[in-house]
């Protein structure tokens, strides 16, 4: 039987809303085994340390985790909301225990558990890394994963978003009068991408999406970037982009260009939980940027952390689409396998935690630079929720607050590279 217990001490404000999930990364394989080593493949033979009905820290999602997210969202869940889903649903398993027809499988296995759980709303998904076979290598043309995902997402998209989807893996479609979700196909500029790695502009994606911005900006509409590979940082190794550098400059360029229009950017991919301030050359903050944490709870081995299973929604302004607030929900996975039930609760909610009076780009900027400040009690929360309050005692000093501090506030090569040197810190 399923136990569902919502412990917050406020109520939702009456506010247009949206949820993220991201990060599903369904595996089949894991069931409650004798031998540690064979609770599930995306271990890779690791014994799982901890294995309880909802997981283990070194392995993908069980089903029954991704389905407690969904029965929990979708108690919460006003009629007029649509989800942002932001990719990968396959495992972390070698190449050789999947192909295209099982990556396939798996993404029309997620996209019908969504359905179910939220019949009347309107999804809006981004490709992931390993949404395709082998993972990494996606194509800059048309193949069969883009076009089983375009015959999947039907109920959610239109007719021309499902034709450059089923071509390039991208997509934009008005979600509401005023409001454009543009769905950006970032593995085309993911490093291991062998498949377009020399090539400038792959699947003439930079192009559609200037024109794309350019049409937004003339029909007056403000956009949501979705994406699975965020521009950018990495928050933990230093000097490394998340996409390829060149790519990354060519993307940076283009959001500052059409920091007007764009309202929002949203992205998965990392499993961790941070957040990224576009400032234009000048300095001045254009653009709030959010990366939200992972459904999946996996780690490497030799991994010090992981992240708690989580979900997110977004409180948002109606007139001007600019974001007000995040109410973040996570599962601690420990206890839920102790009790045998699950217990998603409230971790925290943006504004209150860190005194902010909106996720506007100038309130983003100042908690970044706050950051910076020597002793700050302000970064260590800030890095618990990196972690989806995985284990409060783990710190992040020295070279790691570097790591994390730079890619919050810098997201091009100049700018980040004078923060890198970290003469800031004290």
């Amino acid at each position: 039987v399923e136990l569902n217990c919502f412990c917050w001490t406020t109520s939702i404000p009456n506010l247009p809303e949206f949820w993220h999930i991201t990060d599903l990364h369904l595996d089949p394989s894991y069931h409650l085994a004798p031998d540690p080593t064979k609770v599930c493949y995306s271990s890779k033979g690791v014994p799982a340390t901890n294995p309880g009905l909802y997981g283990d820290f070194l392995c993908d999602s069980p089903y029954r985790l991704i389905e407690s997210a969904f029965t929990n969202m979708a108690s919460l869940t006003q009629p007029e909301d649509f989800i942002i889903w932001t990719g990968d649903s396959p495992p972390h398993v070698p190449p050789d225990e999947l192909s295209t027809d099982i990556v396939i499988q798996v993404i029309s296995n997620m996209t019908q558990t969504i359905r179910q759980h939220f019949p009347n709303m309107t999804v809006y998904p981004a490709v992931g890394n390993h949404d395709y076979w082998p993972q990494d290598q996606m194509p800059d043309s048309t193949n069969a994963i883009y076009k089983a995902a375009a015959q999947f997402w039907k109920p959610w998209l239109q007719a021309d978003a499902l034709l450059t989807l089923s071509q390039g893996g991208f997509y934009s479609q008005l979600a509401k009068p005023g409001l454009r979700v543009v769905s950006v196909n970032t593995i085309l500029y993911y490093g291991p991408d062998k498949v377009t790695r020399n090539m400038t502009d792959p699947a003439g994606q930079f192009e559609w999406l200037e024109k794309t911005l350019e049409r937004a900006a003339q029909n007056l509409e403000k956009v949501y970037i979705i994406a699975h590979v965020p521009v950018g940082y990495l928050p933990f190794v230093r000097n490394t982009t998340a996409i390829r550098k060149s790519h990354n400059e060519r993307l940076v360029t283009i959001f500052r260009k059409y920091s007007h229009v764009i309202a929002g950017h949203f992205y998965g991919h990392t499993h961790r939980d941070s957040i990224m301030v576009l400032q234009d050359k000048q300095g001045k903050p254009v653009n709030s940027l959010f990366v939200s944490p992972a459904v999946t709870p996996i780690k490497d081995a030799e991994q010090s952390y992981s992240n708690n299973p989580s979900f997110r929604m977004y409180l948002y302004n109606n007139k001007d689409y600019t974001m007000l607030d995040i109410w973040q929900y996570y599962l601690n996975l420990t206890e839920a396998n102790e009790k045998q039930r699950s217990d998603w609760r409230l971790e925290y909610v943006m504004t209150e935690a860190f005194g902010l009076i909106d996720l506007q780009p100038q309130s983003l900027l100042q908690l970044g630079l706050s950051f910076m400040l020597p002793q700050t009690k302000t970064f260590h929360k800030y890095f618990n929720h990196f972690m989806v309050s995985y284990n409060n005692s783990i710190t992040c000093d020295g070279g790691c607050k570097v790591s994390q501090v730079c890619s919050v506030l810098y997201l091009d090569q100049l700018s980040y590279s004078k923060c890198a040197k970290g003469a800031w810190e004290h």
